[in-house]
């Protein structure tokens, strides 16, 4: 996969080969697919409550489901943190050294207080964890080829390209999972759809992918919300606009559509599913009027498809700033065990 790799990121990498999931860690009878880590919150000396996004919500769905589902913490896999060498993969020097200036992480945060705080502290205390959600989604990747599903309870970073961060998304771990998956697969994995279903247009990962014919990517995003980038459109090859509001009966009935007409168009290997909760209604961001009922039907429908035709689902949870975000997400999953379509290879939860 020299030719994908290189458009995403241009730069020559120097280091050494750097081990994925080692495949004896791939899959263990005791575990579900579901990758989580104390790790992911931040943890800011208070400053994360300036910020919309629910900072612990990762904890607060591990919670409900173990209560749900009569689990332990032990019961879920555990990721590790990124290394800047697995970081290059994607990223370019500039960018990740630009993330050693408090100012411009702030920007990317959109939290103008951290522009007046120490790098060293950001770096521990918000970016250590985003690194560990992005080491999530790609170990989520590996989960959901063995197992046919994984989630990861974070991640989900669609603003981020190799080049440029924002939209509270520092660093790439959609277009890090795809490169991954074709440098580490390449058996298993050739063709990989996108279906982004958070409220918000999923530029990042369409400016690292575009005119990449092995990447197909469904996008359904407020149109009259951020980003608004005209150029990452381009790389869209099944889009819905939605408008200020939408309600569950278009929105599921657009869904449907565009799901049956991207797998007339494309059959992919795996599909990274980016569900994000923003489309909930009273979302202060994505300004759509979706219930909760309405994300689950959602969900239900993506793993449906794409699980009667045993395609893997890799399900990341992107956006959603209600403090209800969580309680959806983990009724969503209990919702998606009791259908059967969290069955995995001659077992179930």
């Amino acid at each position: 996969m020299k030719r994908l790799t290189e458009r995403v990121h241009h730069e020559e990498i120097e280091s050494e080969e750097v081990v994925w999931v080692r495949r004896e860690d791939a899959r263990s009878a005791s575990k579900l697919p579901i990758v989580y880590s104390r790790k992911y919150a931040v943890r800011f000396a208070g400053l994360e409550r300036l910020h919309p996004f629910d900072a612990a919500k990762g904890k607060h769905i591990e919670k409900l489901l173990c209560a749900e589902l009569q689990l332990d913490g032990g019961s879920f896999y555990e990721p590790k943190e990124l290394s800047k060498e697995q970081l290059r993969r994607i990223h370019t020097r500039d960018y990740l050294k630009s993330l050693e200036w408090s100012m411009n992480v702030a920007c990317i945060a959109e939290v103008p207080l951290m522009a007046f705080v120490p790098n060293r502290y950001i770096q521990r205390s918000y970016l250590r964890p985003m690194r560990f959600q992005a080491a999530g989604s790609i170990l989520a990747g590996k989960l959901a080829l063995d197992y046919g599903w994984a989630i990861n309870l974070g991640g989900g970073f669609h603003h981020c390209c190799s080049y440029r961060g924002g939209g509270f998304c520092p660093y790439a771990d959609i277009s890090l999972l795809i490169v991954r998956l074709f440098e580490q697969e390449p058996s298993r994995v050739r063709r990989i759809m996108i279906v982004d279903l958070d409220a918000h247009q999923g530029n990042g990962h369409e400016r690292d992918f575009s005119n990449v014919a092995a990447v197909y990517i469904l996008d359904m995003y407020n149109a009259f919300v951020y980003p608004k980038d005209h150029v990452a459109k381009e790389s869209i090859r099944c889009a819905v606009e939605l408008r200020n509001h939408t309600e569950d009966a278009f929105y599921l009935r657009q869904l449907r559509r565009c799901l049956m007409q991207s797998l007339a168009e494309f059959r992919p290997d795996v599909v990274i599913y980016n569900a994000g909760t923003d489309v909930l209604c009273g979302d202060p961001l994505g300004n759509l009027a979706i219930s909760a009922e309405g994300v689950m039907e959602r969900d239900r429908l993506v793993f449906s498809t794409f699980r009667s035709l045993d395609i893997p689902v890799v399900m990341l949870l992107s956006g959603g700033y209600l403090k209800a975000s969580a309680g959806v997400i983990a009724d969503s999953i209990v919702n998606l065990r009791q259908r059967g379509l969290l069955n995995y290879r001659n077992q179930s939860i």
